[in-house]
């Protein structure tokens, strides 16, 4: 599972289908909705990673979700999927505050690799590796080293655990931890949190690592150094 959570706008069903698939076998979390309604109503309630947005929605042409991004200063990555293929098209788009453009029809494998570079770029999502202690997050390779030896963790596991090391040395609200692991079809249980940071903690003092989970009462949980 990844931490990475995508929002896919996108009213062709068919075609929704098929990136749905794709993404999801690279673990991407993926939320899709059909309309403009739709995506207003879930950008307002979850923090994504990136959008993924077809400018032909039924409701509503995608840039006014676009220019309403950025009239906010949201800095939200925004991958436009669209049939407009002009240059003035492009020009439009990627004049309205988009990160890149990618013309239908198009590879799968393409649209992965543009939405992993939108990824890397510098800001809260930078980063092929993180260390915190004598623990190192290979990001690409979604692998765990602790005293430079690999340990395995649960999909669900990794997740958190990437969540807390991009947010190191910040309280990391309840609310966030929900709506990143936990899908907005999921149904979440009112110890689903609890139970799964309490195994991601003792995966973690099982291995070695000289980090803690610490919960902040009322407000979330932080993630730091242990230091002796």
């Amino acid at each position: 599972m990844n931490v990475m959570r995508i929002l896919l706008v996108e009213d062709n069903e068919e075609l929704a289908s098929l990136i749905l698939k794709k993404l999801r076998s690279v673990d991407f979390s993926v939320d899709l909705v059909a309309d403009a309604s739709d995506a207003r109503a879930a950008l307002k309630t979850i923090q994504y990673s990136a959008l993924i947005l077809d400018l032909g929605l039924p409701d509503e042409d995608g840039l006014g979700i676009l220019n309403t991004l950025r009239a906010n200063d949201d800095p939200l990555p925004v991958l436009i999927l669209t049939a407009r293929g002009s240059v003035d098209n492009r020009v439009t788009g990627l004049g309205a505050g988009a990160d890149d453009y990618l013309v239908k029809p198009f590879a799968l494998e393409e649209l992965t690799a543009r939405l992993s570079a939108l990824l890397r770029r510098p800001g809260e999502l930078l980063g092929r590796s993180m260390k915190l202690g004598n623990l190192v997050f290979d990001v690409g390779g979604r692998q765990v080293f602790i005293g430079g030896a690999p340990h395995s963790f649960l999909a669900r596991e990794l997740a958190l655990l990437e969540l807390f090391l991009r947010r190191t040395g910040r309280v990391l609200p309840r609310k966030l931890v929900e709506d990143q692991i936990f899908g907005l079809s999921s149904e979440v249980g009112s110890n689903a949190i609890e139970v799964s940071i309490h195994r991601l903690r003792k995966t973690l003092a099982d291995a070695g690592a000289n980090i803690a989970i610490h919960t902040v009462r009322g407000v979330g949980y932080i993630i730091a150094e242990e230091v002796n």
